[in-house]
């Protein structure tokens, strides 16, 4: 597997080897799963990405055990989140003329987690810009912690080894195809770093915004 890896160019796999994927899925998903800036970065394709990099390495025990990983760490992250929302609000996030960090996507968000409640935090794991902002809605919030625990953990059962083991699997299938694997490696691997440049200069894009004068605390 590794000599074929550096036969189509792609040796650095073989030099950074899973420990790399896993520093790198684990730190992101805390991130967009408690910060901010999270909102920005490409997480479903980042975990997706990760089971197709493991896939060339033929590490399925690594597939396996960073799903598990990585879910517990969005758990973690989205306490984290809480946390914050809990102490903090919500009344810092909103930019004047922000495309993303705007009153309106605050009360998309808020609005969405009212209606649906439990399943809203379980849902919110799949729709990337609630996924940040529901932990800090639902800190400030008071939701109760306990329940909020079991959705958001709920919800990282469902989306992270979905999204790992879909890539890992999926290209597995294309063994027999080197060349269409080789291709997806590298789109998977492209789509992360160009999205993860792009979703930093958009953050700092919005966060030179002013804060909005008017945006509610959200704090009970």
């Amino acid at each position: 597997m590794h000599a074929e890896a550096t036969g189509v160019g792609l040796g650095w796999l073989s030099t950074a080897g899973p420990l790399l994927v896993w520093v790198i899925v684990l730190s992101f998903v805390f991130v967009e799963c408690a910060l901010i800036i999270g909102l920005f970065l490409p997480g479903d394709s980042l975990l997706f990405a990760a089971g197709v990099v493991l896939a060339q390495h033929g590490a399925e025990g690594h597939a396996w055990g960073l799903s598990i990983a990585a879910l517990l760490i969005a758990v973690v992250g989205n306490q984290a989140g809480y946390y914050i929302g809990r102490h903090t609000g919500t009344r810092f996030i909103a930019r004047r003329g922000g495309k993303v960090l705007n009153k309106q996507n605050l009360e998309k968000a808020r609005a969405f987690l009212n209606r649906r409640g439990f399943l809203a935090i379980v849902a919110a794991r799949w729709i990337p810009w609630v996924r940040t902002l529901a932990p800090l809605i639902a800190g400030a919030a008071r939701m109760d912690s306990r329940r909020f625990m079991l959705a958001t953990a709920a919800g990282a059962v469902l989306w992270v080894p979905t999204l790992v083991l879909l890539g890992f699997y999926g290209a597995g299938l294309l063994d027999v195809l080197p060349w269409l694997k080789t291709a997806l490696v590298w789109a998977s691997v492209a789509f992360f770093v160009v999205g993860t440049v792009y979703g930093f200069v958009r953050y700092r894009q919005e966060m030179r915004k002013p804060v909005e004068d008017d945006a509610e605390a959200a704090r009970a």
